[in-house]
């Protein structure tokens, strides 16, 4: 199982921009098919963005479109999630997961994710 470790959260104001890190241990990320979820206060947590292996699909909520954007670096182990004209909604806690997949279909439900990592907490201001 791998171990993933997120980074990259903070306070920023409304309308600013954040990137999060998530890095992996072990030499078979590149196996891996990546998401992001995040679990506001009182809130269920809930997807926001995955990538599948070699980086062949994307896909992200709703409430995200156009302005966060999921990339990976196989190379680096790393899992990216840039997140730009950040609203005050989008305050949570942001985790990273992995899924050893048999295709190449995006999963949405964190169910299917077996690796977590501890997550990182991106404030937004308004």
């Amino acid at each position: 199982q791998v171990q993933l470790a997120e980074s990259g959260g903070g306070l920023v104001q409304a309308g600013g921009s954040l990137r999060l890190s998530c890095v992996a241990s072990g030499r078979t990320f590149w196996t891996y098919a990546m998401a992001w979820f995040r679990q506001g206060p009182g809130k269920a947590r809930e997807f926001v963005a995955a990538i599948t292996q070699r980086s062949f699909t994307t896909d992200y909520a709703d409430s995200v479109k156009g302005r966060f954007t999921i990339s990976r670096d196989n190379a680096k182990n790393t899992v990216y999630l840039q997140m730009s004209s950040l609203k005050a909604e989008d305050t949570a806690v942001y985790y990273c997961a992995a899924r050893t997949p048999v295709d190449y279909a995006i999963a949405y439900d964190p169910d299917q994710y077996r690796s977590w990592g501890q997550g990182t907490q991106v404030t937004v201001s308004s």
